[in-house]
Order: structure tokens, then C-alpha cells, then sequence
């Protein structure tokens, strides 16, 4: 499944707003976490998942009371399932308790329900309920690029993207996923994406640079 760049680009969003505290009446309160097992880690690891990579997994999932709800080996086609890490195509709680795993690791994740489906419930997902999933991660592969959406970012057509054009492509994004609009993040994320895209630092991210480079952002 080929993801566009402003789903790539949302994962440094996820990534930096992971660390963010929300301010309540003058405190701080931490987000809700995610309790994680680790059943299983093969002894060798050759590489680790992150945000942007793309996760085949099998999944079982069960309320509090230990009552499976759903599991990829035994309903359906009964095959694992692809997704990408970071960008919400999953819920929150697995974008945040699947990174750093290994091919072949097995870890059980206790979801809060901020992180799951949250007061309005899903399916057979009552509101507020606390899930448990037991996911194993069969393989991990880079996110791929898309062509089309660097052409989408290169608003004059000459084949490499300034700052404000990609600016402006994170505003709409933003506003297409329903994030208020923030400036300052803006600018701080065209830093951290130049910073890691641009190779030979001429202040632009070339066609070459943005579609031959997977495991950024």
C-alpha cells in the first residue's frame, strides 16, 4: 500500500507531539499510555520498527473481562494484516506500543481507552473499553514514496520543493486532519524534515532525494 508524503510527513507530528503534555487549569497530565509485555523477542534483530514503517501482524484482541473480540488467524481470510506505523491506521495505542519491535516478537498491549476507540466505541467496541491485543510482527519494510504527492507539494513545477512549499502543504494537511493551524510546529517540522532530506543541503529536497529516501520521517 503506497502512502502519500503528507501521511509520512504527519508521522514527525505523531513522533513530536508523543513527548507534549496537555495543560489542564494551570497543571500538567501526562497522556494515556499504553502497558506493554514483551511474550516474545527473537535473539536476533536485525532491525527495529519505527514511525512510517510498514508492520505485517497478527492480532488478537480481547475486552477486560478476557473475552476475545477478534483475532486475524481465525476470522476473515484468517491472514495477517499490513499497516503503517504512526499515521493512525491503526489506533493509537498500537502506533505507540509496536515501535521497536523485532520481526518475529511477540509483545501484549493493555489499550486505555483514550487510545483505542474512546467514548464512542466501535462495532462490537463498547465506549470507554480498556482492549487487550496480543500482536505478533511478522516483517517490517520501509514506507514507500509517492511519486504523485511530491508532484501535489511542487506547486511551480520545477521539480524540487522549497520550504514554503512544503509549509504549505503541512498547513492544508493539517487542516485535513483537523489540527488547528500552529506556526511555530510548522516551521519547527520543515527544520527537521530539511535537515534529514535535503542531502547536498542547497536549501531543497530534489525529486531524487524525496523518492529514492524510505526510512525518514
Amino acid at each position: 500500500r503506497f502512502l502519500a508524503f503528507g501521511a509520512m510527513l504527519l508521522t514527525v507530528l505523531s513522533c513530536m507531539c508523543a513527548s507534549l503534555l496537555v495543560s489542564v487549569g494551570g497543571g500538567k497530565v501526562p497522556e494515556a499510555e499504553v502497558q506493554i509485555e514483551v511474550l516474545h523477542r527473537p535473539f536476533l534483530c536485525h532491525r527495529k520498527s519505527k514511525y512510517g514503517d510498514i508492520l505485517l501482524v497478527h492480532h488478537d484482541g480481547y475486552f477486560e473481562n478476557g473475552t476475545m473480540f477478534h483475532s486475524s488467524r481465525a476470522e476473515g481470510d484468517k491472514q495477517a494484516m499490513w499497516f503503517t506505523l504512526g499515521i493512525r491506521e491503526a489506533i493509537k495505542g498500537w502506533d505507540k506500543g509496536l515501535q521497536d519491535m523485532c520481526s518475529g516478537e511477540k509483545r501484549k498491549l493493555v489499550v486505555p481507552p483514550a487510545l483505542a476507540y474512546g467514548k464512542e466505541g466501535r462495532g462490537k467496541i463498547p465506549p470507554e473499553s480498556t482492549l487487550t491485543f496480543v500482536v505478533e510482527v511478522l516483517e517490517i519494510r520501509n514506507g514507500p514514496r509517492s511519486h504523485e504527492s511530491f508532484q501535489e507539494m511542487d506547486l511551480n513545477d520545477d521539480w524540487r520543493l522549497s520550504r514554503d512549499e512544503v509549509k504549505v502543504y503541512l498547513r492544508k494537511e493539517f487542516e485535513r486532519h483537523g489540527y488547528p493551524p500552529n506556526d511555530t510546529l510548522h516551521d519547527n517540522m520543515v527544520k527537521d524534515i530539511f535537515d534529514k532530506e535535503d542531502d547536498n543541503k542547497d536549501g531543497f529536497i530534489s525529486s531524487r532525494e524525496f523518492t529514492y529516501k524510505h526510512d525518514e520521517l
